[in-house]
């Protein structure tokens, strides 16, 4: 299955990486809470990882671990995890690998949600830097004798800025510090992670990966790259035969088992179906983003657009080498002064107005106001966004329909 393309491999994911029973090509959804051992022998070994298997819901289930197999395959690593939210993701794994006096290096363009757990860990007495991503030098003048990660998402919501993660992977390897990247905006086959030597890939499985705006989910997938043996905070418990799996198991034990952020098997089932169309809707989605950001550039309503497929965006080129096939589905514009943001919204007809990106649809909103009002006007400022920016999640509607609904909107406000 390794020969395959991408699209043959996800289509027939789930039916050859799972096996379901009677010849189906979907795995079973399996709501039981807790599995039957015959053998009390072999419940004793399952809890104590000499075997594999389900002993309860909320750590473990066959519908979860179908789809767990699936992203896995997705980025190429050696084990994941899934969570109810992208968010439960995060938390879960920076809470499961990191202690008081620890140090973490992070993108301070992160998005509102994100930032905001940030502040959380420094409650907890974990140290924060944010830097550039866009420039190796600031992650490099970051680093700490305490340090142990660097923390990015690939591209930025809502400026677009694109982490430089080819040079910060090199430059965590030579550190031996771990490089984790949040992929949601750029999920396969646009970035390749481990390419990149990331060895930590989170993402929100609610967005482009389910992609059909019905259902809530996260991941985190170990890429097999960095050596768990030189990570202070493995605890004894977790160090089992299999170095390789040291990270995973602490992540599943302290942040799955003990935080409880467990997927439900339905939700599970779902996402493994969006999945199977992954490749086809990532095209067309980018296709559609690259060309309303070229009328929008040319547009006298509008001052600025944020895309990394432009030529004048500031990291065009860093995008050029590191994303494969598109350079993602999402931008931002500021409208001109004269322009009120939410009369533009509202003047929209196909595009919806709402909080979401990755769906198939294509979803816009005023991003100062509302994500980002939180961070409060310098906080903005510092991360690149205006009063009267728009982010726009562009969805695989026909493009001559978007862009007759954008040209009919601004010429309404103008």
């Amino acid at each position: 299955m390794s020969n395959q393309g991408f699209t043959t491999r996800q289509v027939h994911a789930d039916r050859i990486l799972n096996q379901p029973e009677h010849g189906a090509v979907h795995s079973s959804t399996t709501n039981s809470v807790l599995f039957e051992f015959k053998d009390a022998q072999d419940i004793i070994d399952v809890f104590q990882g000499k075997k594999a298997g389900h002993v309860y819901g909320r750590s473990s289930s066959s519908s979860v671990a179908a789809l767990q197999n699936m992203v896995n395959q997705l980025e190429g690593g050696v084990g994941a995890l899934c969570y109810s939210t992208g968010m439960a993701a995060i938390s879960s794994t920076l809470l499961s690998l990191l202690k008081q006096g620890d140090h973490l290096i992070v993108s301070q363009f992160l998005f509102g949600n994100t930032r905001s757990f940030m502040n959380t860990l420094e409650d907890f007495g974990i140290h924060i830097t944010y830097v550039d991503v866009t420039s190796i030098e600031d992650v490099m003048d970051a680093y700490q004798p305490n340090t142990r990660a660097v923390y990015t998402e690939t591209v930025a919501n809502p400026v677009t800025q694109v982490a430089d993660t080819q040079a910060i992977g090199k430059y965590c390897v030579e550190r031996n510090i771990l490089f984790i990247v949040d992929n949601t905006m750029t999920p396969p086959p646009l970035f390749d992670a481990r390419e990149m030597n990331a060895s930590l890939v989170i993402s929100s499985l609610t967005k482009y990966i389910a992609g059909h705006g019905q259902v809530l989910g996260g991941a985190v997938v170990d890429t097999g790259l960095y050596d768990w043996t030189r990570f202070p905070n493995i605890a004894e418990s977790y160090q089992v035969s299999d170095p390789s799996q040291w990270g995973i198991t602490q992540m599943k034990k302290k942040g799955l088992r003990d935080m409880g952020a467990t997927l439900a098997a339905d939700a599970a089932h779902a996402i493994s179906v969006g999945i199977e169309t992954l490749s086809l809707r990532m095209e067309r989605a980018c296709k559609n983003a690259l060309k309303l950001a070229t009328f929008l550039d040319n547009h006298a309503a509008v001052e600025r657009v944020y895309y990394p497929g432009l030529s004048n965006h500031p990291q065009h080129f860093i995008a050029r080498e590191q994303m494969h096939n598109g350079y993602g589905a999402i931008l931002s514009l500021d409208l001109r002064e004269d322009i009120d943001p939410v009369a533009f919204l509202n003047a929209l007809e196909l595009v919806i107005t709402a909080t979401h990106l990755g769906d198939t649809r294509t979803l816009a909103l005023p991003v100062a106001p509302t994500i980002f009002f939180e961070n409060g006007k310098a906080g903005r400022e510092k991360m690149g966004i205006t009063e009267n920016m728009i982010r726009v999640s562009v969805g695989i509607e026909d493009i001559d329909d978007l862009v007759k609904d954008f040209e009919s909107a601004l010429s309404h406000c103008s």
